[in-house]
């Protein structure tokens, strides 16, 4: 008797989808607001955000967007036309993105972190005339636009305290507005974001033909591999991959969710998984400005309830060794489902979580250029150690030959994941070469170094730039931090290649103790000896404080290498 041997196209993991789970989509021809709109329409008094105590209802939050949609179509905004928001998680950010769109505008989330040169890149590469900014970004904004090499024309400036509860508002007002920097005088032509609402409040309702073919979003990658690239989005595509985080979540409850908004909105991932999901479901959106605030974090999913909380490992590890977490101050048994992305989820981070709070914290995996989530472990079924799980409704998937891209790989043999999708982008803006490479025949090409088990669950052993190759061997970062994670000396640990001068590269771990651990660098790699062949243990240990980190909680690989070689003088 012969076994049929398993191929890709047979969808191996449609067979591990949790009960109710559906194996493809419908992906409707509506613009991305209609989640919105119809969550008014349904549940016009429920409420939609939580700020800081302060609470907006889905009519409040509809009838904003449409007030800002009215007011940008009254300054002459045209369908098709870019919008920049700088900002971080706020009111103001929800209501100018589905403004935008209601207004047939294009969205660029931009990161509040950038330096002026990076903003200086993405404002001249999208062509953006309007920005909406916080006021304590305004400065950087107006510094880059005297330069004269962008189109900003139109800027309209909000401060943090304006969605804020009434005594909160004022302590902000006498303490922190100026002393923090986020008091501004705006220089003549710009508009504050009030003023900018009230024009609006004097128009008609924008009428502007908006479909699901229409494009919704730039959204730029991290440049953590390079110079950042715009990856486009229709409205379609945002659509798609809220309609499978959505059916993946098989109780998910319309007007019931709790969801906790704390990675940044201007990241895809919390612009899907948190805020365009919650209006999708009518949920309850808390909002968190600054997800470093444990007090604001851990206290809102006390207070509220949170439900769903999507976040990074990052996030879920500083809970786990919160002291006050571990001393029951805070009730955190209503959470009931987390996605974890970005960022490997290590075992014993996942065990830990679930153990505090009841709720199942499951590993997903998703890119910028799929916008943004493609697969996920089940909430319920089985979640197995190292794998980001199975590919999530509507999602094609294949292993292929990373030298070519052209020839698949045996189920169980690494090589680049390939995926196609609705979910997936339209191309890189104002570059067809990039487009090209990673665009092909309709799979998109991940540069993610990966494989797939016989029974459809996927493992990503590493980005295809990170591989290290050590005396010829291949050695994937991802496996020897999921070892030494089992060292009880460590909280956090990544791992990189570094020059060496006898095997062309070689394994650095950087690592963040336990505090009080008095364990060695020697020692840590003496017992990584027999954990680990020979050509992967890590010859170079280095202890910090902290690890580096972006603003979503991936570690900066390139800047630890970077100061690698700095220090060695390779530089």
């Amino acid at each position: 008797m012969t076994t049929k041997a398993i191929s890709y196209a047979d969808k191996p993991w449609l067979k591990h989808y949790d009960e109710g789970v559906p194996h493809t989509i419908e992906v409707p021809n509506f613009p991305l607001f209609h989640f919105l709109e119809e969550s008014a329409r349904k549940h016009p008094e429920h409420t939609a955000i939580i700020f800081r105590g302060r609470k907006i209802s889905y009519r409040e939050l509809n009838d904003l967007a449409d007030t800002l949609a009215a007011a940008l179509v009254a300054n002459g905004f045209q369908k098709g036309d870019r919008v920049v928001i700088y900002m971080p998680n706020t009111p103001q950010f929800v209501i100018t993105y589905f403004g935008v769109l209601k207004a047939g505008g294009i969205v660029i989330a931009t990161n509040p972190l950038y330096t002026e040169r990076e903003l200086e890149h993405q404002l001249k590469d999208c062509g953006a005339e309007t920005v909406f900014v916080m006021s304590l970004f305004y400065n950087q904004l107006k510094t880059v636009q005297r330069k004269g090499t962008t189109n900003v024309k139109r800027v309209i400036v909000t401060n943090i305290k304006e969605y804020l509860p009434p005594h909160l508002k004022a302590l902000f007002t006498l303490f922190k507005e100026k002393k923090e920097g986020h008091y501004v005088e705006l220089e003549p032509g710009d508009m504050a974001f009030q003023d900018f609402l009230a024009m609006g409040r004097q128009m008609p309702r924008p009428n502007v033909t908006v479909t699901g073919d229409d494009i919704a979003l730039l959204q730029y990658t991290g440049g953590t591999t390079g110079l950042s690239k715009g990856a486009i989005a229709l409205h379609r595509n945002l659509v798609a991959n809220v309609q499978m985080i959505r059916a993946w979540i098989p109780d998910c409850r319309e007007a019931a969710e709790v969801i906790l908004g704390a990675i940044p909105f201007f990241h895809s991932y919390g612009m899907v998984t948190a805020m365009i999901f919650s209006a999708a479901v009518a949920g309850t959106l808390v909002v968190i400005a600054n997800p470093r605030d444990q007090k604001d974090v851990l206290g809102s999913i006390s207070k509220y309830k949170v439900s769903i909380f999507p976040g990074v490992p990052a996030m879920y590890v500083a809970i786990n060794n919160n002291p006050e977490v571990q001393a029951g101050k805070y009730d955190l048994r209503s959470i009931r489902a987390c996605i974890s992305g970005s960022a490997p989820l290590l075992v014993e981070t996942k065990r830990k979580f679930e153990s505090l709070t009841g709720g199942k914290l499951v590993e997903g995996y998703g890119l910028t250029e799929a916008h943004v989530a493609t697969h996920a472990n089940p909430i319920f079924g089985e979640n197995r150690a190292g794998s980001i799980g199975l590919p999530l409704p509507g999602v094609e998937c294949r292993i292929v030959d990373p030298t070519d891209g052209d020839k698949d790989m045996p189920v169980g043999e690494v090589g680049e994941l390939a995926i196609k999708a609705p979910n997936i982008m339209q191309g890189y803006w104002n570059m067809e070469e990039e487009t090209r490479r990673t665009l092909r025949d309709g799979w998109l090409y991940t540069g993610d170094i990966a494989r797939m088990d016989e029974d459809g669950y996927f493992y990503i052993e590493d980005r295809k730039k990170d591989m290290i190759i050590a005396g010829g061997y291949n050695i994937y970062p991802r496996e020897v931090e999921e070892v030494l994670a089992q060292h009880p000396a460590v909280l956090e640990v990544t791992v990189a290649g570094v020059p060496d001068p006898k095997r062309g590269e070689t394994v650095k771990a950087w690592i963040v103790k336990k505090p009080g651990d008095p364990t060695t660098e020697e020692e840590i790699i003496e017992w990584s000896k027999t954990q680990l062949a020979k050509y992967k243990y890590p010859r170079l240990i280095e202890f910090r404080d902290e690890l580096p980190k972006t603003t979503v909680g991936k570690v900066l690989k390139r800047e630890l290498v970077k100061e690698h070689k700095e220090k060695a003088g390779m530089a």
